[in-house]
């Protein structure tokens, strides 16, 4: 396997500036979280959008952003589903940190990429919210990897809090150059923001 690997995001991460948190170190705007960064924090060699064969859903109560809900996709596929992502290119090491960061897990961390790859997807079983890294195939002769819950938290869905939708509707407009109206259509059919208040509340966000 290559010293670098892709790192595919569907969630906040979408927006460059707030990804930059986790390698760096820093509070993203309007999140009540402090990251650490990567031991590397040289910036992500490259970064391109990623289509992502899982559904993206809101579910479960984040700390971080005020009680909203979390992304997550599900991780059973579903034909013709697909998640607007973005991919950038990091070192393994980096991969690694990036997940302990998300799993909040103190002390020594790691992960057999390699083992993710022969399987297709790994279980941490740590019982933490993003416990499953899934294997989505190679770009550019670099594995990439995404993680998200081992279930679908069908009993825990919540709509996000209007801070954390914004980027990613910043996100989705970095990555794609999309029309608002576009945003608003690909957002109004996610689980936990669909048939929702804040669903209503799309194009104020989008700034329609």
């Amino acid at each position: 396997m290559t010293d670098y690997v892709w790192y595919a995001c569907y969630g906040s991460n979408l927006l460059t500036e707030r990804f930059s948190c986790y390698i760096g170190g820093g509070r993203p705007a309007n999140a009540k979280r402090i990251y650490p960064g990567c031991s590397d924090k040289t910036l992500p060699k490259k970064q391109k959008p990623a289509y992502i064969p899982y559904e993206l859903y809101f579910a479960k109560s984040s700390k971080t952003w005020s009680g909203g809900g979390a992304g997550f996709i599900n991780s059973e596929r579903k034909s013709e589903t697909s998640t607007l992502g973005k991919m950038y290119l990091i070192t393994q090491q980096q991969f690694v940190d990036l997940v302990q960061q998300e799993v909040k897990l103190e002390g020594e961390f790691d992960i057999n990429l390699n083992e993710v790859i022969n399987a297709g997807q790994l279980d941490m079983k740590n019982g933490t919210w993003y416990d499953r890294i899934l294997y989505l195939g190679k770009e550019e002769n670099a594995p990439v990897f995404t993680f998200t819950n081992s279930m679908y938290l069908k009993e825990e869905i919540n709509p996000p809090h209007p801070f954390y939708l914004r980027m990613i509707i910043e996100g989705l407009r970095e990555t794609y150059q999309l029309e608002n109206s576009e945003i608003g259509n690909y957002l109004k059919t996610r689980t936990g923001i669909k048939n929702t208040e804040i669903e209503k509340d799309l194009s104020r966000l989008i700034g329609n």
